[in-house]
């Protein structure tokens, strides 16, 4: 069994507030009695892009076990990869494969720089093509990015959705190994389903999402941050628990 932990949106903008949270989160994590094997973080990560932004983010997400990050459509790609992952900055996409207790972790980047909504461009979806491919045996895949393929049924989440999902779900039917797929973006803890595997989008750190019929003002800052555990046990279930963190 492989045991993950996501967040997902922390905003870090230099504030207290932002930086609390973040931190709550983390204290929680490397607090458990047993370790997650990984922590993704899937995007959204600094709030404006900045490099001081990421290097608070560093910092913080710094723990005794593998963090796994992609970008989100407020993720600037050359100072993400500069201050966060140690490399030489580039305006490409981010996509990145880790090896965890014999699951295959694929960190793509859905963003459009500059745009809200997201799409996989062809370079990632060849990438995700070629990985998959190269993988040995019966190895098991998650896929992770920021932005939902599907509706969640609020018109903030809506309107800045992965476009073209299409691409992704021909691309996962020719690939079987593929047993979930993992996202954030949307600021609220959902569950669906999406070229017939589950989808899980991850709760935000920052912010909580309040759907049309639990008010009007959407923004529920006054909510705890959240969290979700990935359970991925040897048939290749997904098994999801979410929590807060109070």
């Amino acid at each position: 069994m492989t045991l993950l932990a996501q967040i997902s949106d922390l905003h870090l903008d230099g504030s207290e507030r932002a930086t609390r949270r973040a931190t709550r989160v983390m204290d929680h994590l490397r607090a458990l009695p047993q370790p997650v094997d990984a922590l993704l973080v899937t995007g959204d990560i600094a709030d404006h892009g900045a490099e001081a932004e990421y290097e608070e983010a560093a910092r913080i997400l710094a723990a005794p076990f593998p963090v796994l990050s992609c970008p989100g459509n407020h993720d600037v790609r050359p100072a993400y990869r500069k201050a966060l992952l140690g490399e030489a900055p580039g305006d490409g996409p981010v996509n990145q494969i880790h090896h965890i207790d014999g699951t295959a972790v694929l960190m793509c980047d859905s963003t459009i720089p500059g745009r809200d909504e997201g799409r996989l461009d062809e370079q990632t979806l060849a990438w995700i093509d070629d990985t998959l491919t190269g993988l040995p045996g019966q190895t098991r895949a998650l896929i992770a990015f920021h932005q939902p393929p599907v509706e969640l049924h609020h018109p903030l989440p809506d309107s800045g959705r992965l476009q073209q999902p299409g691409e992704l779900a021909r691309l996962l039917d020719a690939h079987p190994r593929v047993a979930a797929v993992l996202t954030g973006h949307a600021h609220t803890a959902a569950a669906s389903t999406f070229a017939s595997r589950p989808l899980i989008v991850g709760p935000a750190v920052t912010w909580t999402l309040r759907m049309p019929w639990e008010g009007s003002d959407p923004v529920g800052r006054d909510q705890p941050p959240g969290l979700a555990f990935h359970v991925l046990d040897d048939s290749g279930r997904l098994t999801t628990h979410f929590r807060v963190v109070l």
